[in-house]
Formats: C-alpha cells, structure tokens, sequence
C-alpha cells in the first residue's frame, strides 16, 4: 500500500478526481485529498470523504484529525499536531493534482502558494504529478507552455491532456484531462521506480517516430518509423526510475504511463521541443527519423493536379537536430543517436557519423531485413562506441530497448568518472 495525496483543483473535471479517488482506494493505496475553495463548486468534500475514508482539507488552517495519517497506517499518528499542508505532504508517496487548472499549473512554476493545495505541492518531496485540464487555447497558450516546461525541467510529470469533447463545447481541442485509470497506472508507475529504481532522478529525453515536412495543407515528405522503438526506449527508462520526456513525431502509440510526452510535426518543431527539454536532461536517446530534406516552400492549399503541368520540388536541408544538440552538452550528458542504414558495413557508417556529429554511441540497425525494419515488433542492433561496438541480438523491441539502456549506463558511469 502507498500513501496517494490527491489535489483537486477548480473545474468540471473535478468529476473525474472523484473516480480517480476510489480506483486508487480499490487499489489498496491509502488516500487523502486536498481540494481548492474554487473545486468545491464542482464537487464536494463529502463524496470524497465518504470514498476515501479520511477527511478531506481546504483551508490552510484546517486541523486535521489524522494528523497527517492515511488509511490503513497501522503506525500511531504522531503525539504533535503539526501544520496539516506539511504533514500530508511529508508523509506522502506520491502527490497528484487533477485535475490542474491553467492557473494552478501557473503557482508551483513561480512558486506561489496562496493555498493549501499550492502550499502542500511545494513542500512535498515525494514524485509529483499533475493531469492538466482546460481549454484547448489555454494548453497552447505560451503562458502555460512555458509553466509546464518549467514543472517538467524539475522533474514533475506532466500528463499531457487528451484530445476531445471541452467543458466550453469546442468540437475538438486538446485540453481534456486524461482518464483516471491512465492518471492511476501513472502514479503506480512513479511509485514503483520512486523506492528501487536505478535510475531515480535522472532525466532523461527520448525523441521517436518520424518527421512529416509539408508540401501544401495535405501532402507531406515523410519515412515509415512508427516510434515503437523510442517508445519502448522511453518506457524502460521509466521503468529504472528516470523522469522521461518523450518527444514524438506522428506517433500512433500508446503514451506509457508516467510519461511526459510532446507530440510535434516536423523537424523545426521536434528540434524545438528537443531544445527546450535538452538543457534538464541527464541523457538523450534520438531515436526518432529526422527528415534530412523538406520543402524549400510550402503551399497553404492545396496544389490542383488539373492543368499543373507537373510539380517540381525544390528541397532545403533541414537541422541536424542531435549534433547542434551535441555541440552543446554539458560534460555529464550522455546523447546516443539512432541510424537505420541498409546492408553494408553498418558499423563503419556508423562509428563515421558518431565522430563527425560529436556523440557518445549510434544504435545501428539493419532495415534491409524487412522482418526487424519499420513496424516490425522486433529488432536487431549494434550499440556502436568510439572503441568499441556491442552487437544486441534479435528480440523484441522491449528486450532490446533494455540491453541499450545497459549501454547508456555504462557511458554515463563513464561520463561521471571523467
């Protein structure tokens, strides 16, 4: 059992901390929960009393008769009575706010606390999450683009919302506050690499899938990585211990839980996002497929086949995003780059690139063997160093995704010493 600190913070979302409340009770976790004076005009502190079994906090002078105790402590509660923000969060193994408003994501990226929720999220030190919900416009807004950033660069997972149906009766928008059973699966994930994960507290920053590089409104320039890879990648990461930002380009895979993912288009927009995350990292895995070309010049319609002629494309060099990244790091940062080459001395190739991009290794793989190419749920590798390269033989993409995490550990103990 673990001690779950849920916040609830103001709107119509609140609904959905309610469910995320008992699913973590049924789970056996004891669970208290803090609420904003604004979340009580959604839902009351009685449906979640009546749930968890505890009483719930709202004021920052409200006396806890707990004492700072979770359900199912068979420890004695302390003699003491201290300040009720401080002992929740001191005895806390995870600290979720969800839903978290634009405006409550905004206090612990500047430090405010003007409530007892803001308060208590400050002064815990257990892994924190927050399930963000609001407004599609709001979620892009720089403002709050820049307060996420600066959560994820301290380590807080931030559960990028789903697209979907809005509170404001937009059509579509991305804003909707993930389902609480993914928000669970994210705490237990934190939970369970927070106590013996080898890699507690490291950050580390995976890019998978594939760049599209627009010809006009419907076309694109593009390659057939799924991201199954850098998502496998991300997620034995997790699984260590590490707070993982994945960065994806068109992929249509699951986010794995604990995650904190981007989803970006093109190579100026992955480069950007890369940029942004890289400076907090402790290791970066470039799995992803970067166009090499796009279009010198993009229609913003759509080209008519009718009486073109033909169509001429004229290509410009995009960024080589890892080696400006590269050129740089930090000397404890580990940056591992991918190369999907076919047939040849695939070593070789790659050693040349490493040398001339500045990197610690390149996982090299074979995509002339259609059976462990794009798509295929296998793979088959060589982890490629500056003297030395580690052949990884064929298995599933998980499989493989750990015996490269060996290596990355191995340069960063490198990287650490020197």
């Amino acid at each position: 059992m673990a001690r779950v600190l849920i916040g609830v913070s103001g709107g119509i979302a609140a609904y959905k901390a309610v469910e995320l409340a008992r699913l973590a009770t049924l789970a056996g976790h004891g669970v208290r929960v803090l609420m904003t004076p604004t979340a009580e005009r959604f839902v009351g502190p009685a449906t979640f009393e009546g749930i968890v079994g505890a009483p719930v906090l709202v004021d920052e002078f409200d006396r806890d008769p707990m004492r700072g105790g979770y359900p199912g402590d068979e420890a004695e509660p302390p003699r003491h009575d201290p300040i009720s923000h401080l002992a929740l969060a001191e005895n806390a193994d995870a600290f979720a706010v969800a839903p978290a408003s634009a405006n409550t994501i905004a206090k612990p990226a500047t430090g405010a606390c003007d409530s007892l929720l803001t308060t208590s999220f400050l002064a815990c030190t257990a892994p924190r999450l927050v399930a963000p919900a609001m407004n599609g416009r709001m979620w892009e807004a720089d403002a709050t683009r820049a307060n996420v950033e600066t959560l994820r660069s301290r380590g807080i997972v931030v559960l990028a919302p789903d697209e979907g149906a809005l509170a404001s009766r937009d059509e579509r928008g991305r804003g909707r506050m993930q389902e609480p059973a993914a928000i669970l699966a994210a705490i237990e994930s934190r939970l369970g690499t927070a106590a013996a994960g080898a890699w507690d507290g490291l950050r580390v920053l995976v890019t998978a899938g594939g760049t599209r590089e627009a010809i006009d409104s419907v076309r694109f320039i593009g390659n057939r990585s799924s991201g199954r890879m850098g998502v496998a990648l991300a997620e034995a990461a997790a699984r260590r211990g590490a707070t993982v930002t994945l960065v994806a380009a068109n992929v249509a895979l699951a986010t794995p839980p604990g995650i904190d993912r981007v989803d970006v288009t093109s190579a100026a927009e992955l480069a950007a996002a890369s940029e942004r995350a890289f400076e907090f990292c402790d290791a970066l895995l470039m799995t992803a497929a970067v166009a090499d070309f796009r279009p010198a010049a993009s229609a913003a319609g759509k080209l008519v086949r009718e009486g073109s002629g033909g169509l001429d494309l004229h290509l410009e060099p995009t960024e080589d995003v890892v080696a400006a990244l590269a050129a740089r790091r930090r000397p404890d940062q580990v940056v591992v780059g991918f190369a999907a080459e076919h047939g040849g001395d695939l070593v070789e190739r790659a050693r040349e690139k490493l040398e001339r991009k500045g990197l610690d290794a390149i996982v090299v793989n074979d995509v002339s063997d259609t059976s462990i190419g794009f798509e295929s749920a296998e793979n088959e590798v060589t982890v490629v160093e500056r003297e030395s390269a580690h052949p990884v033989p064929r298995g599933t993409k998980d499989e493989v995704a750990e015996a490269v995490l060996e290596r990355v550990d191995a340069l960063r103990s490198t990287a650490i010493r020197d």
